[in-house]
């Protein structure tokens, strides 16, 4: 061998032992090496948002990374979840799925939806379930449910509602009241639970359909009247308050969810993670008190049960549609 060739040999021997080392380490990095981005598909300050902040706070300590959460309001949800399904399925870009974004908004937007909530995701795990409430600004002169029905029913058209967006979980669950009991309200949707409760609280709207936690301070404070809410059983926050079912109309369902999910193709292991943290988050004293607080209950669940939650929502809110005639457009 001339010694030019052995020069040449040697370089390839040295390359392939420094490469060798870079190329293992790269190959067996522990996920997750670098923070992640949890996306709430709605304005902050609602409910999925404080759920989406506890769940970046308290995983994140338990996963030794970053959360960084991003609010990307709009189309009831749906731009925001459209954004995760597009994402890359590394499980470091993962989104707050709610009753909106994977039942309401597939009835309401149908073919256009640029996601399929079944198929486009892999969910991780179910966080909590939330009584909905109906409530009306202090100067409506109604102090139940069925006194506004019958200020409604008197003068037709009248009385406004503000839900986070058109397609909304909010917006398809007064439409289908308004359906069962035959009264009109004008809707106006809002981009957010956020500014739609803002409206509410300050008399621009009547009232607002919105999860319990958001609204249970301004409820508390007199600043709202809760007439109804839509779960299986009365809060003990407000045991006065009604439910659907006893005022005769049972078909109205029980409360929404928020969960976690990550891009469709992620990792079976990835997601395993994901889920392990999350649920050890879930069992943090300050987390399950702050979420009592809100009027929240943990369902703390497996990817598979997730699954057939999400599938659950979308048959519900399909059937829902139909009797309300609702749609997006």
């Amino acid at each position: 061998m001339t010694l030019h060739a052995r020069y040449r040999a040697g370089f390839a021997a040295l390359a392939l032992a420094a490469a060798t080392p870079l190329t293992a380490t790269v190959a067996h990095a522990e996920f997750p090496d670098r923070p992640l981005k949890l996306i709430v598909p709605f304005a902050p300050s609602g409910s999925t948002d404080l759920a989406a902040r506890l769940i970046a706070e308290y995983a994140g300590r338990e996963l030794g990374q970053t959360i960084v959460v991003e609010n990307r309001a709009g189309a009831g949800g749906s731009m925001g979840m459209e954004q995760v399904a597009k994402a890359e399925p590394d499980g470091y870009t993962l989104g707050m799925a709610t009753m909106s974004t994977h039942g309401s908004n597939v009835a309401a937007y149908g073919a256009r939806l640029k996601y399929d909530p079944i198929k486009d995701f892999a969910p991780v795990s179910n966080v909590a379930t939330v009584p909905s409430v109906f409530a009306i600004n202090p100067r409506i002169p109604a102090r139940t449910i069925q006194e506004f029905i019958a200020l409604a029913k008197a003068e037709p058209g009248k009385y406004s509602y503000a839900s986070p967006g058109v397609g909304s979980l909010g917006h398809t669950n007064i439409e289908h009241f308004t359906a069962l009991s035959g009264i009109q309200l004008l809707h106006i949707p809002y981009k957010g639970a956020g500014p739609a409760m803002n409206d509410a609280v300050g008399g621009q709207v009547d009232g607002i359909t919105d999860n319990l936690p958001s609204a249970l301070a301004h409820i508390k404070a007199g600043r709202l009247r809760a007439l109804v809410l839509l779960s299986d059983k009365r809060s003990p926050a407000l045991p006065d308050v009604p439910v659907y079912g006893e005022i005769g109309y049972p078909q109205m369902g029980t409360g929404g969810w928020f969960g976690i999910v990550a891009p469709a193709g992620t990792p079976p292991a990835v997601v395993g993670k994901l889920n392990a943290a999350i649920h050890k988050a879930m069992q943090q004293p300050n987390f399950v008190q702050k979420m009592d607080e809100a009027g929240a209950t943990l369902i703390p669940n497996t990817p598979a049960q997730f699954q057939a939650q999400i599938e659950q929502a979308v048959a519900r809110y399909q059937a829902v549609a139909k009797v309300a005639k609702l749609s997006a457009e």
